[in-house]
């Protein structure tokens, strides 16, 4: 018996070391077809390129090596050259901060530049067939029905509801760390808050994350973040394919992340499918995802529990990470120039004609209405030259779906990427002038009214038939949360000599936080 139990485990053994042969085998030949193509193509593109082609700066090689600062090197490649080029594996990312480039690919030539199959794949898994992942007939069927509804009034006034309760939320939640003196992570609490209201907002369902009361939420939320990060990462992984098929490292990680996200987010759905059979009230109906499924029921087929479940996570991204990103930015801005602070707090009362020994946070917010945030010019000022210098979509992008010339005279091959650097373009001279490194919002102020730039000069809400439909929604919800967090408290950095650090992901996200001291400003 004892020989044949060896010669069974010995056989096992072989067998496991012969799959395990393969597979190394089936990687290596992977990984040295992968270097014999990228070796054939670079050598193609710097011996034969022509001179009329985007000057070539290096290949991915470079932006691997410089990944965690890889913003920053954007802003060293739009110094050398407002429109340049890196060689990838089969094809060249073209990178500008060229107005006249950016309209040319987002407006005028619109119909030439798609999302491409490499965005939308490695997209896919996080985003479905959402509105960021899309192009053609889904894109417009998206486009037109979200369109609609953000121009809604009964959306507007609901959203704008929500977003006063969570600002004095948060208000409150910070007003015990002041009491306590205790330092808040301001991105942290930003990031709850924000989540809270999107969620509401897109879902009409509490989450309540900014008080911590529910762990699946909480798991929900962590799992959409690490999601997030992950998803971006693949676009510098030339071996992410390969992972997602073994199920190791990273892509096991993202899978785990995303089922936890699926199983919570179509659980909702099918309580919301419910509630809307059921609730006769008409406040059922005022959140996204409600809207969407009284929608569905004329094209069943179409908008099935996938379909909106991919619609409502692409709004959630648009709404959360963006808006909590840009007001972390804006308090860690607001910290390095008190007198911008002082002005912004200035500015509320004065329109507000608010009572400064009135400490109600509730009666406060209730006053921020749709016409009172309106006036509030200087506010927006500041909001927008955060966003100016620390925009919450630092890189976006298109791939050419045809030949092209761009307005400079530089020829664009079909299969190119073409990214706008946006967070260099904030930082150069000849774009905004020599002080562009500055924070100052009175650049965006005639007379003291707040003037629109041209969205393809400053291009965080997109541009052209792409442009960001949740614009007005976003400066809403940012205006609401910072005037009501101004007028309370007076924030100081917990640590001056610290620079935050980015963490590099879809958004501008601060690595590890902004960590501050809130005081009562009436002290």
């Amino acid at each position: 018996m004892a020989p044949q139990l060896s010669s069974i485990a010995a056989s096992s053994g072989l067998c496991l070391l012969s799959v395990l042969a393969i597979a190394l085998l089936a990687v290596t030949i992977y990984i040295l077809g992968v270097v014999a193509s990228f070796a054939a193509f670079c050598i193609r593109e710097f011996v034969v390129s022509a001179k009329d082609r985007p000057p070539l700066i290096g290949t991915m090689f470079r932006m691997l090596k410089n990944f965690d600062r890889l913003f920053d090197d954007h802003v060293e490649y739009a110094l050398a050259h407002r429109t340049s080029r890196l060689v990838f594996p089969g094809h060249s990312e073209i990178l500008t901060s060229d107005p006249q480039v950016i309209e040319h690919v987002l407006k005028t030539s619109f119909g030439k530049y798609i999302k491409g199959g490499f965005k939308t794949e490695a997209m896919k898994d996080l985003f479905g067939d959402g509105i960021f992942a899309t192009d053609g007939e889904k894109w417009r069927h998206q486009r037109k029905l979200a369109s609609h509804e953000f121009s809604t009034k009964v959306l507007r006034d609901f959203s704008s509801g929500v977003f006063r309760i969570n600002a004095a939320k948060l208000a409150e939640k910070i007003s015990s760390a002041a009491a306590n003196r205790t330092t808040i992570d301001m991105q942290g609490l930003l990031m709850k808050a924000t989540m809270d209201s999107i969620f509401k907002v897109g879902f009409g369902f509490e989450l309540n994350t900014l008080f911590g009361l529910d762990e699946s939420s909480i798991q929900f939320s962590e799992a959409f973040d690490e999601a997030n990060s992950l998803v971006y990462h693949r676009y510098l992984d030339i071996f992410w394919q390969l992972k997602r098929l073994l199920n190791v490292g990273s892509e096991a990680k993202l899978k785990r992340s995303i089922q936890i996200i699926d199983n919570f987010v179509m659980h909702l759905i099918h309580q919301k499918r419910e509630q809307l059979k059921n609730e006769r009230d008409c406040k059922a109906r005022e959140d996204i995802l409600s809207r969407f499924i009284l929608e569905s029921k004329r094209d069943p087929e179409t908008m099935n529990d996938h379909y909106l479940r991919d619609i409502v996570l692409n709004f959630l991204i648009a709404g959360k990470d963006t808006t909590a990103n840009t007001l972390s930015w804006f308090f860690y801005m607001l910290c390095k120039n008190p007198l911008v602070q002082d002005k912004v707090a200035h500015e509320i009362i004065e329109l507000l004609e608010w009572d400064k020994e009135d400490n109600n946070i509730e009666n406060f917010a209730a006053r921020l209405t749709e016409g009172a945030i309106e006036k509030m010019h200087y506010l927006h000022a500041a909001i927008s030259e955060t966003l100016r210098l620390y925009p919450a979509v630092p890189v976006d992008g298109k791939l050419a779906d045809e030949d092209d010339v761009l307005p400079n005279g530089y020829r664009v091959i079909k299969g190119d990427g073409m990214n706008y650097m946006i967070y260099a373009m904030g930082r150069m001279t000849y774009l905004w002038g020599q002080d562009a490194e500055e924070f100052r919002p009175e650049r965006w102020l005639v007379n003291g009214v707040f003037q629109l730039e041209s969205p393809y000069k400053f291009v965080c809400f997109n541009a052209g038939p792409r442009i960001c439909l949740g614009k007005e929604f976003a400066y809403r919800q940012m205006k609401i949360m910072a005037a009501t967090l101004v007028h309370f408290f007076r924030f100081k950095l917990a640590d001056e000599s610290k620079e935050p650090t980015y963490k590099i992901m879809f958004t501008l996200h601060m690595d590890k936080g902004l960590h501050l001291y809130a005081h009562p400003r009436s002290a």
